[in-house]
């Protein structure tokens, strides 16, 4: 006879909303154990009793053989007395005090769910809220813990009996779906106009087409050239052709957008490889569960609009992730295979999440709007990616060299799914920097970075901000006990923390910029922080210990301080951010550092002088900056290097978006064999005036702009292997941890990282989160709780820039 063995488990990590019960019953039914299973607000709790053999392979499979959307963290098995079961039951959820449970991001539509779509003898065909337990929306619906359909915008819509059948069978892959629906008991999709403004709440008081008509007449605006406001899983879309260069025009001018490439969306993957030369990671990324907008290599036949992205060698294209997407992107004559998919929101404003924000925000913007009435919970925006291939390795190299991904926004797909952090935290908060915002929360050994926020530049982004904050608090449960910041004085981010840390009593402590960039990628790559590395942080801008504008600096750093062991020289900004908006400036200033005049045949002086609203008195308004300091700070940012080059060479004199000119630059490249410019490497900084110099003779020479950028790439590449060298001698450090939004450069990342690798250093970079300020806020978060680690503190509150060795 069989001993009767029995045993309580308990199941963390992501395992609620990902049909992890229903995996439960049917391994328990497998091995004919007994018992339960339950939700609680922290956990999956299990009560299971059999024989000691099938209760051991119950265990083994629930490590290792749970449901696609799971992540099983830990598995507690705890020996109990038998209780003598009858049956195997799925109980209803339990509540615990404090306790927290991980969601799971919005996914893809499921290949089950796509085929019913189209399955005229299904009764969810065409209805564009199909999904079950392996698909479908999450994190943007769940109002709390556990997650259950009262805990989301799905309250509201009463279960059909049929839909409830499907809802209570543990063998139905809609078991416990959390927004499971139909056409007779789910929420459904009409059509308004920005006219229209008290018909946000239901399709009868508009008068205008509902259901699949609606969907129609979105689809017959889109062919003729509108532009048409579509409710998605996180927020609103804009849509137009992407073919269509009068309407992509018109949705820049109304949107206020400027030249930054718009995304699009096609329908499958054949027509994506009609636009993009794709290799198999970019393939594997489009069609992920994640979806996110993939930045890949333009064909030369690509069919679509000049204007889509101006001066890019590159396209931002996904698939569709939504029902909602696959009907509006239905393949039929004579309708477009690409369709811009922008965001929902006036350029540097929130993105917009209800009916009635979004008839009357962009009102001046869409035709029509292609609304439903499932709310929104938490606004997230669509995530953008880059695959990067690696430089040719030498001959047998020692393993294969992998292309980097290069996450440029973190959003929907992935967030909130938590970064392990080096080290158990306390709960605490770091809010990040003010452009590309993202927050995270820190508990115990979890970083729990936000979605995209936005650039925190205005009163509306900030009420987001704060928005975003309070649900994810409440959603993990976390309280704060300290909070981090930016050093900068003047970001809404800093100020926030400061005003928060004084109101409820909590340290707060102000993390440099560039040492919260190297943090962030140590702990995206799992480093302990046992040892420190060699950072390279470079970027646009970020606040200096000195007061100074950084950008360019190589740190000796681990998560609890660092030195600025060198940097790039000082270089003035004429006009402030001035200077970020109109590359040119940058260009003079540098012409000035190397001593050289700024003569009639250089692009920059072309520039400003021909520049209607401004004319030659430009060049004495940046002359007199430059010579008295005034309205010119200090920066030693690469960045704005990158700027001052692509400025010189004719490529881009104004920026109309954060980073353009690099970006176009990077697109100019063509191949040179040249070993770059030389920089002049000293022992704590690196004057770059030798490469302005050789830049003005190579472009006086005659050299086009094409292999000046590739020269400069390379230059700047050697330069940066120059300094590690420096620094490996005086140190002995052979890790290099690669932080800031300039290391978005591919051309950049894929030289510097092989020439690093080849003179054996060990190269760190991001892996989850974004290299720019979208992953800042990790960064900060593993530096404070490195210092709450310490075991006593002076009295008071600390002083955070005297603790971080500035």
């Amino acid at each position: 006879m069989t001993t009767l063995q029995a045993a309580r488990i308990q199941v963390t990590g992501l395992v609620q909303g990902v049909g992890f019960r229903p995996f439960v019953y049917h391994l328990a039914a497998q091995r004919g154990l007994l018992g339960w299973v339950r939700n609680t607000t922290g956990s999956v709790e299990i009560a299971v009793e059999g024989g000691p053999a099938d209760l051991e392979a119950f265990v083994s499979g629930l490590r290792h053989e749970a449901p696609p959307l799971a992540q099983v963290g830990t598995v507690s098995v705890e020996p109990c007395p038998p209780s003598h079961f009858t049956s195997f039951e799925i109980l209803s959820s339990a509540r615990q005090p404090d306790a927290f449970q991980l969601v799971s991001p919005d996914v893809a539509i499921c290949p089950d769910c796509l085929r019913e779509l189209f399955d005229p003898a299904d009764r969810r065909f065409h209805y564009p809220f199909i999904n079950c337990t392996h698909c479908g929306p999450r994190f943007t619906l769940i109002t709390d813990v556990p997650y259950d359909r009262l805990n989301t915008t799905m309250a509201g819509f009463p279960l059909c009996p049929a839909c409830a059948a499907e809802y209570a069978d543990p063998r139905n892959r809609r078991f416990h779906a959390q927004p499971v629906a139909c056409p007779v008991c789910g929420p459904r999709v009409w059509l308004a106009r920005a006219s229209n403004l008290n018909g946000a709440s239901t399709p009868e008081m508009t008068g205008l087409p509902a259901g699949g008509a609606a969907l129609a007449a979105a689809r017959a605006c889109l062919a003729a050239g509108g532009i048409v406001a579509v409710k998605g899983l996180g927020g609103f879309h804009l849509a137009c052709r992407a073919d269509d260069e009068q309407a992509i025009r018109r949705l820049r001018a109304r949107k206020q957008r400027g030249a930054k490439p718009l995304a699009i969306m096609v329908p499958d993957l054949t027509a994506a490889e009609a636009l993009g030369d794709l290799d198999v990671d970019e393939r594997a990324w489009l069609t992920s569960r994640e979806r996110p907008i993939v930045l890949v290599r333009r064909s030369a036949s690509a069919a679509v609009a000049a204007s889509l992205a101006p001066g890019q060698a590159i396209l931002g294209i996904m698939l569709p992730y939504t029902p909602l997407h696959y009907l509006l992107l239905e393949r039929e004559d004579g309708f477009p295979t690409a369709l811009v998919m922008t965001s929902g929101n006036h350029s540097g404003a929130p993105l917009i999440t209800s009916n009635a924000e979004a008839l009357e925000g962009l009102a001046g913007i869409a035709d029509i709007f292609l609304l439903h009435n499932r709310d929104i919970q938490t606004r997230c925006d669509d995530s953008v990616l880059r695959v990067v291939p690696p430089a040719p390795a030498p001959a047998e190299p020692a393993k294969p060299a992998q292309p980097f991904t290069v996450m440029m926004r973190r959003a929907r797909g992935f967030a909130p799914r938590p970064v392990a952090l080096p080290w158990q935290s306390p709960p605490l908060l770091a809010t990040g920097a003010e452009l590309k915002n993202t927050f995270c929360l820190a508990r115990g050994g979890l970083g729990f970075l936000s979605p995209h926020v936005g650039d925190l530049q205005n009163f509306e982004t900030l009420q987001a901000f704060e928005t975003g904050v309070a649900q994810m608090e409440a959603l993990f449960r976390i309280r704060p006990e300290a909070l981090a910041y930016d050093l900068h004085p003047d970001y809404l981010s800093s100020r926030y923390a400061l005003a928060r840390a004084e109101h409820e009593g909590l340290p707060a402590f102000a993390v440099q910029h560039h040492h919260a960039h190297i943090a962030a990628a140590m702990a995206d790559a799992g480093l302990t922080g046992d040892q420190p590395v060699i950072g390279l942080a470079c970027d646009g801008a970020g606040f200096g210990a000195d007061g100074a504008i950084w950008g360019g600096e190589f740190l000796i750093a681990d998560y609890a301080g660092y030195e600025r062991a060198s940097h790039l020289a000082y270089v003035p900004l004429p006009g402030g951010d001035g200077a970020v908006r109109e590359p040119w400036r940058m260009a003079l200033a540098w012409l000035s550092q190397a001593g050289l005049a700024w003569e009639a045949d250089l692009a920059p002086v072309q520039f400003a002088v021909a520049e209607p609203t401004r004319g030659a008195a430009a060049l004495a308004v940046v002359q007199r900056q430059l010579a008295t300091g005034v309205n010119a700070p200090p920066t030693s940012s690469l960045g704005r290097l990158f700027d001052a080059v692509a400025a010189l060479v004719g490529i881009c004199q104004q920026a109309t978006y954060e980073g353009q000119a690099a970006i176009e630059m990077e697109a100019a490249i063509t191949p040179d064999d040249g070993p770059g410019y030389a920089f002049e490497i000293g022992r704590t900084e690196v004057e770059a005036a030798p490469v302005i110099a050789a830049v003005a003779a190579d472009l006086r020479a005659g050299q086009p702009a094409g292999v000046v950028a590739a020269r400069f790439h390379a230059g700047v590449a050697h330069m940066l292997l120059g300094v590690c060298q420096q620094l490996r001698r005086q140190s002995g450090l052979k890790t290099v941890v690669l932080g800031g939004g300039v290391w978005q450069n591919g051309a950049l990342l894929r030289r510097t990282t092989q020439l690093l690798q080849a003179d054996d250093f060990s190269v760190v970079s991001h892996r989850q989160a974004p290299a720019n300020d979208g992953g800042l806020a990790m960064g900060q978060a593993a530096i404070a709780a490195a210092w709450l680690r310490r075991p006593a503190w002076p009295a008071g509150m600390p002083q955070p820039v005297q603790q971080i060795g500035a």
